[in-house]
C-alpha cells in the first residue's frame, strides 16, 4: 500500500471521528516536536563542527584560524549554493513573514534542510550570526509543509507556521512563554482562543524535545542576585537612552552595509570581500567568533576577562578603562560583523548578535557607573540583561518579547520594572527613527507586510488578479461610430471599452453615456472615429506599482466604479468597484472567523 493511498485512509477516518479544532490541536503538538527537533538539530551541528576546532593542532595557531575558519565556513556555503541548492535562501523571519503575507504561508520544502545544512556551517566556523533566524525558518517551513499534506486551509496554514516560530523559540531558549509572544508579536498573530491553545501546545512540545535531548543544559544561565533598587531608576532611564541610540546604530549599520553588498552582482565578489573583512576583524577582536554566548553567560557570571578573551595585542585587562572600552568595541562592531557575514553569502540570524551587542553595552555601561568616581554602584550582571532587552526592543520592534524573555531566563519577575521601563524607552525612540525592523522594513516598503491591522491585513492578501476583468472589447483610435456600434456596442453587455494603439497602449476609454446621444444618427456612422470620442479615464491602476492600498484608495479619491489597469505600460484589463468589494468582504470572513 502506497503512502498516498494510507494517508487517503486516515484523512477519511480523521474527517468522519475528529473535529477540526481537535485535529488543529493534534497538528500543533506534531508541529512544535517538529520545530524543536529542527532547532535541536541546528544547535548540535554547529556544535559538532565547533569540537573539530578544539584539537591541539588548531590551538596552536588559534590566532590564525580565527581569520581563516569563516572564510573556509563562507565558501562551503558558497559551493552548496552554486552546486547544490541553487536557490535564495532568505533571511528566516523575513522569508517567513513574506510567505505568509503573499504566498497563502506557502513555503517551499528546500526551506527545511537549506538552512539546516547552511546556518551550521556559517555559525560553526566562526561567522559573526545566530541561528534563532535559521531555526525558525527550518521550523516554519516544517509548519507550512505538515498543513499541506494534510490538506488544511490557509488561515490554519498559517497558525501552523506561528507555532512552528514559537516552538523554534521555546525549544533554543527554553522560555515557552516568551516564545508565545514572539510569534504574536513579530508574526502579528491574532490572541484568540482558537489560536492560543495551539500556541501553546507547540510551545510545551517544542521545550519538552529540547529538554529530552538536551537536558537541563540552557543557553544562557543566570541567577537572579542582585533585586531592583529604586535608587537605580534613573541609571534605567538612561541606559534605556543609550540602547535605543545603539538600536538605531544596528539598524543603520545593517541596511547600510546590505546595499554595499547588493552593487556586487557576482556572488563570488561578495565571498572574497565579505569573507576577507569578517576574517579582519575577528583576527582582531575574538570575541566576535560565532554567535556570541560565551560573552553574554561570562558578563552575566561577573567575568569580563573571559568574555572579552585573548586578543592579538598585549593590553592591561586589569585596567577597568580598557575593559569597557573593549566591550564598546564588541557592540560597535558585532553590528558590522554580523552583516558583513551575511553579505558575503552567510546564512544566520540577527537575534542572538542583537543580544550580544546589548549585554556587551549594558555591562559597560554598568562598569563605567560603578568606576566614575562619584561612589554609585549597580548590579552588573542586571545592566547586562537589560541591556539585552533594550536591544532587543529596539532593533527587531518587539518590547514584549525582550521582557518575558528576559524575564523567564532570570526565573522570576524582580526585574519587571527596570525591563518594561527600558524596552518602553528603546522601543519608543528607535521606532521614531527606524519605522520598521530589520524583518520587515523591505516587506513594508512592497507593502507586504502583515500587522495586527485587519483592513490592511485583508486588502494586502487579495490577489489582484482575481479582481481583475479581461473580458472588455478592445476599440482601436480609427475606428468610425459604425464600427464602434457594430463590432462592440451590440456585441458587448457593458458600458466600458478601452482604447488602445498598435502597441496595446492605453490611450483612453468610451463609455455608453457618451455616445448614446448619436448611436441613432446614420450620418455620423463614417464621420466620426473614437479618437474623437475617447477621454481619460477617472485614475489608471498600475499592475507591477499599486498595492490592494493603493488601489482602493484611488476608487475613493476618484468616486470611480471601474478603474483601467496597466500592466508593463500596455493595457490589461478593468477592476470594479463591486468586484473588489466582494472580494473584501469574502476575505474579512476569512480573517474574522
Amino acid at each position: 500500500m502506497t503512502f498516498k493511498s494510507l494517508l487517503r485512509q486516515f484523512l477519511i477516518w480523521k474527517y468522519k471521528h475528529i473535529s477540526e479544532q481537535q485535529f488543529i490541536y493534534a497538528l500543533s503538538i506534531l508541529v512544535g516536536f517538529l520545530a524543536g527537533i529542527g532547532t535541536v538539530s541546528l544547535k548540535n551541528l554547529t556544535h559538532s563542527i565547533r569540537l573539530l576546532f578544539e584539537l591541539d593542532f588548531f590551538k596552536d595557531y588559534q590566532s590564525s584560524m580565527y581569520f581563516i575558519f569563516p572564510i573556509i565556513g563562507l565558501l562551503l556555503v558558497y559551493i552548496i549554493k552554486q552546486t547544490w541548492l541553487k536557490k535564495h535562501i532568505g533571511h528566516g523571519i523575513s522569508t517567513t513573514l513574506h510567505a505568509i503575507s503573499k504566498l497563502n504561508g506557502i513555503i517551499p520544502r528546500y526551506n527545511i534542510y537549506a538552512a539546516l545544512i547552511t546556518a551550521p556551517l556559517t555559525v560553526g566556523f566562526g561567522g559573526s550570526v545566530g541561528l534563532q533566524g535559521p531555526a525558525v525558518s527550518v521550523g516554519a517551513a516544517l509548519g507550512s509543509n505538515t498543513a499541506r499534506l494534510f490538506h488544511m486551509n490557509t488561515k490554519t496554514r498559517m497558525l501552523l507556521i506561528g507555532c512552528a516560530a514559537a516552538g523554534a523559540m521555546a525549544s533554543m531558549f527554553k522560555a515557552p512563554i516568551a516564545a508565545i509572544i514572539f510569534a504574536v508579536e513579530i508574526f502579528s498573530l491574532d490572541i484568540a482562543f482558537g489560536s492560543l491553545v495551539p500556541l501553546l501546545l507547540a510551545s510545551v512540545s517544542a521545550v519538552i524535545t529540547s529538554y529530552f535531548f538536551l537536558g537541563t543544559d540552557v543557553l544562557l544561565r543566570f541567577e537572579l542576585i542582585d533585586k531592583f533598587e529604586i535608587n537605580d531608576i534613573l541609571f534605567y532611564i538612561v541606559l534605556g537612552l543609550v540602547t535605543a541610540l545603539a538600536s538605531v546604530y544596528f539598524s543603520k549599520v545593517f541596511f547600510a552595509i546590505t546595499n554595499f553588498f547588493k552593487q556586487f552582482e557576482s556572488r563570488a565578489k561578495r565571498l572574497l570581500i565579505g569573507g576577507l573583512a569578517i576574517g579582519t576583524m575577528l583576527y582582531v577582536i575574538p570575541p566576535l567568533y560565532g554567535e556570541g554566548y560565551g560573552i553574554m553567560n561570562n558578563l552575566l557570571k561577573g567575568d569580563h576577562l573571559a568574555a572579552i578573551g585573548t586578543t592579538p595585542f598585549n593590553l592591561d585587562l586589569s585596567n577597568i578603562w580598557i575593559v569597557i572600552a573593549l566591550l564598546l568595541g564588541i557592540s560597535v562592531f558585532k553590528a558590522i560583523a554580523m552583516t558583513t557575514t551575511f553579505g558575503a553569502g552567510g546564512v544566520g540570524g540577527v537575534f542572538i548578535p542583537t543580544l550580544v551587542m546589548g549585554s556587551a553595552l549594558g555591562n559597560a555601561f554598568a562598569k563605567i557607573i560603578n568606576n566614575i568616581g562619584f561612589d554609585f554602584h549597580v548590579s552588573e550582571s542586571n545592566f547586562t540583561l537589560i541591556g539585552m532587552t533594550g536591544l532587543m526592543a529596539g532593533v527587531l520592534h518587539a518590547p514584549l518579547t525582550a521582557i518575558f524573555l528576559i524575564a523567564e531566563i532570570t526565573g522570576g519577575y524582580e526585574l519587571f520594572v527596570p525591563l518594561m521601563l527600558v524596552s518602553a524607552i528603546s522601543f519608543a525612540i528607535t521606532k521614531y527613527y527606524v519605522s520598521h525592523s530589520i524583518y520587515t522594513l523591505k516587506l513594508a516598503e512592497r507593502g507586504e507586510l502583515i500587522t495586527h491591522n485587519k483592513d490592511q491585513n485583508v486588502l494586502m492578501v487579495l490577489d489582484i488578479d482575481k479582481v481583475i476583468e479581461t473580458n472588455f472589447i478592445i476599440l482601436k483610435p480609427d475606428m468610425t461610430l459604425g464600427e464602434i456600434l457594430k463590432k462592440a456596442v451590440a456585441k458587448s453587455s457593458r458600458n466600458h471599452f478601452p482604447v488602445v494603439n498598435d502597441k496595446h497602449e492605453f490611450l483612453g476609454v468610451i463609455r455608453l453615456d457618451d455616445i448614446r446621444h448619436m448611436m441613432f444618427d446614420a450620418n455620423l456612422y463614417d464621420k466620426v472615429d473614437a479618437s474623437s470620442l475617447m477621454h481619460a479615464d477617472y485614475g489608471i491602476i498600475d499592475y507591477d506599482h499599486d498595492s490592494m492600498n493603493d488601489i482602493m484608495e484611488q476608487f475613493k479619491t476618484t468616486g470611480a466604479w471601474n478603474l483601467p489597469v496597466i500592466k508593463d505600460g500596455k493595457y490589461y484589463g478593468y477592476i470594479s468597484k463591486s468586484k473588489l468589494l466582494t472580494a473584501y468582504r469574502r476575505q474579512l470572513i476569512n480573517f474574522t472567523q
